[in-house]
This record gives structure tokens, C-alpha cells and sequence, in this order.
């Protein structure tokens, strides 16, 4: 369905501080990154579709937009909850703690935040938890 999403930054520096760690958390693998455009991209497996881009707008000033978001799939709870912490821990604000949102349905697990530019972005899992071990 996507080719690509872009996210766009004032600060490109300061978005790949942020994005990068956020990313390879997820899993996900850095394709590419070209300072002097500016912009970087994140590659989806098995590839090379879509892609998570991130660059500074081609028409000038970013202004974060009202409604949109971009949700990124964990694998496990743990792994949103990790997604969180090193967002917030890298500039982001949170805009929703980790938890269960059963409105949306039984097993989705998620968390909402912001990037040091505004933008709003989600961490969600959708699967049980698996069951205790012992």
C-alpha cells in the first residue's frame, strides 16, 4: 500500500539523534544517510518497501501537522514499552503512556509520543501477551 512515509524536521541533527536509536530498537535497518541533502531513510524487511524517510521539507520551514501520526509496529509489549523510554529519552514528549487500548481492540498495546519537531508518533502491538513461563 505505501511506498514511503516522510517525516519532516527543522533540525535534521537533532531528528537523527532521535530516529536512529528509536528505529534500530524496532528492528528496523538504517538504508541510508546523506548529511549534506539533508536527509536519511529506513528500510521495511524484507525491503526494500516502504520506507520511513526523514529530511527537512523541500519547500522550507516544518510545521507539524494537526491529525496526522505515524505508528510503528512492535513485535512484543516490551518492545513498546523500550520504544517509549529511549524516545523520551532522546528529546521526544510523551503523548500517551504504554498500555493496553482495548477500545481499539483486545490484544492492542501501545504508546504515543512526540518527536523533538512535534510530530506525533505511535508504537503498537498487536498481539497477546504470550503467557507466563515458569
Amino acid at each position: 500500500m505505501f511506498s514511503h512515509i516522510f517525516v519532516a524536521t527543522n533540525d535534521f541533527e537533532r531528528a537523527l539523534a532521535f530516529y536512529r536509536p528509536l528505529l534500530a530498537g524496532l528492528g528496523v535497518a538504517e538504508r541510508f544517510c546523506d548529511p549534506a541533502h539533508p536527509w536519511a531513510g529506513w528500510q521495511s524487511t524484507p525491503g526494500p518497501r516502504p520506507l520511513l524517510l526523514l529530511g527537512r521539507p523541500f519547500d522550507g520551514e516544518h510545521q507539524p501537522g494537526n491529525g496526522q501520526m505515524v505508528a510503528l509496529l512492535a513485535a512484543t509489549r516490551a518492545q513498546v514499552d523500550a520504544a517509549h523510554a529511549t524516545a523520551l529519552a532522546h528529546g521526544g514528549r510523551c503523548d500517551g503512556p504504554p498500555g493496553l487500548r482495548p477500545h481499539y481492540h483486545p490484544h492492542y498495546y501501545g504508546a504515543y509520543f512526540r518527536d523533538p519537531d512535534g510530530n506525533k508518533l505511535a508504537v503498537a502491538c498487536h498481539d497477546a501477551e504470550p503467557p507466563a513461563t515458569e
